[in-house]
């Protein structure tokens, strides 16, 4: 399998869940402006989407979306226990955890990155982030990770959570936040990730 990534996008959750499940994984850096993967071929023609992540799982298939790569890495290897089993109510919950990351983090704190974003809308933005930083501290509560155990949804939340530092977003006032991150960011796993994409020393 190979996954196509850019440097700290999304598709370093993607990254950090095969590195925890065990699964070995391929990687080609993409350039997000020009289209073009490491060795030069047409990323649109990879993915027609033209964004990271982009999984290929062999025989012509390409998987694409975070929260679907996610739990089909995870699925791959159930002992891990990155992901509850199909059909339970845990399941669901995971799948609520990551649907929330995706909706309502991932893409306010990612349309920060759009220079035009700028007065009042960036304003509304940062003042909707806040809310939903807030709610997410108080989930926190009393948990080492978001639902209990460390998953998927975890490694995509680090992963989005980490384009605060980019964005000047202050998280030391949500205290169950930054607890959490300082303890994702300490695993092994994660360094070995972030190492390998070179947003560590």
């Amino acid at each position: 399998m190979k996954l196509y990534y850019s440097p700290g996008a999304c598709s370093l959750s993607p990254h950090i869940v095969a590195l925890e499940a065990g699964i070995p994984l391929e990687i080609e850096k993409v350039d997000l402006r020009a289209k073009k993967t490491a060795s030069g071929a047409d990323f649109v023609a990879i993915n027609s989407k033209g964004y990271v992540p982009a999984l290929d799982i062999g025989g012509g298939q390409v998987l694409t979306e975070g929260p679907a790569i996610v739990q089909y890495l995870a699925d791959l290897k159930p002992e891990s226990g990155l992901a509850p089993k199909n059909g339970t109510i845990e399941r669901y919950r995971l799948q609520e955890a990551l649907n929330f990351i995706t909706a309502e983090l991932h893409k306010s704190i990612g349309s920060l990155f759009n220079p035009a974003q700028q007065g009042e809308w960036k304003e509304f933005t940062l003042g909707l982030i806040d809310k939903r930083l807030t709610n997410l501290d108080a989930q926190l509560a009393g948990k080492d990770y978001l639902l209990g155990n460390f998953s998927v949804a975890d490694a995509y939340l680090y992963t989005v959570l980490n384009w605060t530092r980019m964005h000047k977003i202050d998280l030391s006032k949500f205290a169950n936040v930054t607890a959490y991150m300082a303890r994702v960011g300490a695993r092994p796993k994660v360094q070995e990730a972030m190492k390998a994409e070179g947003l560590l020393g």
